[in-house]
């Protein structure tokens, strides 16, 4: 009966040993199987993304583990705009770019006022967002128009003008236009703006912009009887900051001034109220 049970035992052994070997082998078999999915799917992965196919060798560079070279034969899903597919276009050397002229005011009231007698009320309503881009895009120009054409010995950057607008109400309209000499610079930014105005009061209103007779960066100041916030920044110079109502503010930036009152009298060559005029501020 002992003899029986050892020879069990043994047989048990010898079964567990034979298993685990056989686990052992199953799993070196899986682990290079998997081995060699990863490298099917890193050269595939590298196909898709480089564009490489089988070619005739000789690239070193650009050679795949098969000897794969980019030969410019890969092709990319429709709408990609891949390299691949774009080799064999011709480059753009010219064009007129696009017309940027304001819309007409006159012609998209008359589109929106018969749109709307159509009951077309969506139709209606771009027309009277093209108008009033029209009219924020002409007063900007009046505005440019109205500015200094040099300004302390600082001659207009005219193909640096430029306005914006959003249509949207009065509040997405910006002017601006830039003064240069060698490495002076003056810029002037007029926003109508209600969401930067709320920023501005925002900061006016904080603690922690009271005056202070230490070394600081910035502090209150007066622009022809308005007042505004001047700062300085040994990178960047100077920036005056001053509203002109309810949603328009008028910001100017001085680099490479000498000095405080060197950007004053810059500030004070503008017409302030004629801007809020302009823009409909009281």
């Amino acid at each position: 009966m002992k003899k029986q049970l050892l020879i069990m035992l043994a047989a048990c052994q010898f079964f567990s040993v034979s298993v685990l070997h056989a686990q052992g082998f199953l799993n070196r078999i899986k682990q290079k199987a998997g081995n060699v999915a990863e490298k099917v799917v890193d050269k595939k992965t590298d196909e898709l993304i480089n564009g490489k196919r089988k070619g005739n060798g000789g690239n070193t560079d650009n050679a795949g583990t098969d000897g794969a070279v980019d030969d410019g034969s890969y092709d990319s899903p429709p709408g990609s705009s891949s390299s691949a597919t774009r080799r064999n276009k011709p480059a753009n050397k010219g064009g007129a770019g696009l017309i940027t002229s304001a819309p007409d005011v006159n012609e998209k009231l008359g589109a929106a006022e018969s749109a709307f007698n159509a009951s077309n009320f969506g139709e209606a309503r771009g027309a009277l967002q093209q108008a009033m881009l029209g009219v924020e895009m002409e007063i900007g120009k009046s505005l440019l128009k109205s500015l200094p054409e040099s300004v302390s010995g600082l001659p207009n950057q005219a193909d640096a003008d430029k306005v914006t607008s959003a249509g949207y109400g009065w509040n997405g309209l910006t002017i601006y236009r830039e003064y240069l000499k060698d490495d002076k610079q003056l810029t002037v930014t007029i926003a109508n703006n209600s969401l930067l105005m709320s920023s501005y009061n925002a900061i006016i209103a904080a603690s922690g912009f009271a005056q202070s007779s230490s070394d600081q960066k910035w502090k209150q100041i007066k622009i022809k009887g308005l007042k505004g916030i001047a700062e300085y920044d040994e990178g960047s110079g100077y920036k005056v900051t001053v509203p002109l109502g309810q949603t328009s503010l008028v910001v100017w930036e001085g680099v490479n001034f000498d000095n405080e009152q060197d950007l004053l009298v810059a500030i004070n060559a503008f017409d302030v109220d004629g801007i809020k005029k302009t823009l409909g501020e009281n």
